[in-house]
């Protein structure tokens, strides 16, 4: 298990390979569908909000109000990334973002995108929404509630020794790419 703590640089990021499993440390940044198309369309995050060697993960916490903390999230599991793959490279490109967490891999423009410009695909359990929930430890901020509304808001998330399964890495490896080959190799057989 490799433990990767905050800042995420390129080296740390290239460091890793398909099948490694990991423990994140550090600041997370969600982001779904509409967050994607603003930002892919020339839109600008927040002053002061960069993604810069950062990790974006496609989720759509559940958040609710706590007296205490302000903000509490009780469920926060991935969501399917394959909606973002027409916006995913070029916000990896322009954004500078060293990881992606979600389920169900990309394809491959952000594959190539991982690969230029160094970042990795993170798969998260699917159904595991609550334990997910508790390796985050604070809200510290919310971006565009107003303007895309709680799901699809930029929850900025402290989270500590979240894990996730490298599925793409830097060095143009794909699992999902690996499986889709694998299986439609023995679907031929069987034909």
């Amino acid at each position: 298990m490799n433990r990767i703590s905050a800042p995420f640089t390129e080296e740390k990021i290239r460091a890793l390979r398909v099948g490694d499993e990991v423990l994140l440390n550090g600041i997370v940044f969600t982001g779904r569908d509409a967050v994607h198309k603003f930002l892919h369309d020339g839109g600008k995050l927040p002053s002061g909000v960069s993604f810069q060697d950062g990790i974006i993960y496609h989720c759509g916490p559940v958040v609710l109000p706590d007296a205490e903390v302000k903000w509490k999230v009780v469920a926060a599991g991935p969501t399917t990334s394959a909606r973002e793959e027409p916006y995913q490279g070029s916000i990896i490109k322009d954004f500078g973002l060293r990881g992606v967490i979600g389920k169900g891999g990309m394809g491959e423009r952000t594959l190539k995108a991982c690969q230029e410009y160094g970042c990795v695909y993170f798969h998260a359990i699917g159904g595991a929404a609550q334990v997910l929930a508790e390796c985050i430890k604070r809200v510290r901020n919310v971006y565009f509630m107003e303007e895309f509304g709680s799901p699809e808001a930029v929850w900025e998330l402290e989270v500590v020794d979240f894990p996730v399964v490298v599925t793409m890495d830097s060095h143009g490896g794909s699992l999902h790419k690996k499986v889709l080959e694998e299986s439609q190799a023995a679907l031929a057989q069987r034909v």
